[in-house]
């Protein structure tokens, strides 16, 4: 069954810039009216693992959230991001809740990352937790001053990254909250609840997590989000 849902009146949009390549992040607070109803429907999903990066268990988002973010949001999406094509589409959306405990962490999931090489795809965090359980962050490569990462620049950051793999400065747990031996924090969206940020998915970014985390697979404690990807393309018409 879908949920009824609706914008919330005192929606409040805005548009931070972070670190030397001050790419935008859109950030809407207030954005639904009722987004309790959200938490309820994730209540009676079945969640599980479907992702080798993300660390935790995902449901499928009901489509009236997919056609609310696209319908009341797309024209600003254009406009923030200079997106080139004609038409919005979503290639991803689902419930999220982070589940993994730091020691048993992938080395990719220790470090940010980046979703996209593409400049017109965008990456959506809908936070659906009331707790203090962290939002998104974003970084900068020491050793390449990338805070992004695209075609021209993905093969001298892998490079970069492998130079450094066997060396002190990879981390051997633990989810990243903060500078570290290879990357710089520019900047921090703090996960609050009925918040959406939006930003590129070439951005170099990770989740917010503290290390006294406790994971929680239920939705009513965990670390609940909607997550979704956001694909521009030109249809030539």
């Amino acid at each position: 069954m879908d949920v009824q849902l609706s914008l919330n009146k005192d929606m409040a949009v805005n548009v931070q810039r972070f670190g030397n390549e001050q790419l935008p992040v859109l950030v809407i607070d207030n954005f639904l009216a009722e987004p309790e109803l959200l938490v309820e429907h994730a209540c009676r999903q079945s969640f599980k693992h479907n992702s080798q990066f993300y660390p935790g268990i995902r449901a499928v988002a009901p489509k009236s959230f997919q056609r609310l973010l696209l319908g009341s949001l797309g024209r600003t999406f254009k406009q923030v991001f200079e997106l080139r094509g004609n038409q919005l589409g979503l290639s991803i959306c689902h419930y999220s809740i982070v589940t993994t405990p730091a020691d048993q962490l992938q080395l990719l999931q220790r470090i940010p990352h980046f979703d996209s090489i593409e400049q017109d795809q965008l990456a959506a965090v809908y936070y659906l937790f009331k707790q203090d359980l962290g939002g998104t962050s974003f970084y900068r490569h020491r050793k390449t001053g990338f805070e992004y990462v695209d075609e021209k620049r993905q093969t001298d950051y892998y490079q970069s990254l492998e130079s450094e793999n066997g060396t002190t400065n990879i981390p051997q747990s633990g989810y990243i909250n903060g500078d570290s031996a290879l990357f710089t924090r520019i900047g921090e969206e703090q996960g609050m609840f009925n918040r959406l940020i939006v930003y590129r998915r070439q951005c170099l970014h990770s989740g917010s997590i503290s290390s006294d985390f406790v994971p929680n697979p239920d939705p009513r404690q965990g670390r609940l989000t909607i997550s979704a990807f956001i694909d521009c393309i030109d249809t030539g018409s």
